[in-house]
């Protein structure tokens, strides 16, 4: 090998050099403009996805509280409970099914940080056939950092029976 060639840096080192400024700036910018498009669609789906949960959660305990009453042949409550134990607090700091006994059959924390839950029931009773004492509207949206578009509904039957539905009002006030 001569000393004229031993300088050279190989074909593989010259193509290991890295990217120019202005590869790197043109690709900054298309990752920039995926992302602005992108973002508003993500947020859109999270509020979907914790709506969507909430709403299931809820009809879940309905679903739970009536069957309770069949079981058990006594009466049982879904009411709002802020200290897991007894019904008290608003709907938004959790739920608990609670049988004739005083027994608490399930427990559901909190809502998201940011959602409310809206409704003029203060708690869902059930007989021992499994019927309800009235029928009741609950509609689950997010109030802060801003309003929504999207709504979950829970429509509860005077029979019982749980149904969601998505709205898209955003009036959660």
């Amino acid at each position: 090998m001569s000393a004229l060639n031993a300088n050279r840096p190989t074909l593989a080192a010259q193509r290991s050099r890295g990217f120019t400024l202005i590869e790197l700036m043109v690709t900054i910018t298309v990752a920039a403009v995926l992302l602005t498009i992108a973002l508003p669609s993500f947020v859109n789906t999270t509020l979907n996805s914790k709506l969507r949960a909430t709403a299931n959660n809820l009809s879940a305990a309905v679903m739970l509280a009536r069957s309770e009453a069949i079981k058990r042949n006594a009466a049982t409550q879904l009411c709002p409970s802020d200290n897991d134990t007894s019904c008290s607090g608003d709907w938004e700091d959790g739920w608990i099914v609670i049988a004739s006994d005083n027994t608490v059959v399930h427990r559901e924390g909190p809502v998201p940080e940011g959602f409310k839950v809206n409704t003029t029931a203060t708690t869902l009773s059930f007989d021992p056939s499994g019927v309800g004492s009235t029928a009741a509207d609950f509609t689950i949206c997010r109030a802060t950092p801003s309003v929504g578009s999207q709504e979950r509904v829970v429509s509860v039957t005077a029979t019982g029976r749980p149904s969601v539905t998505r709205t898209e009002t955003g009036s959660c006030s």
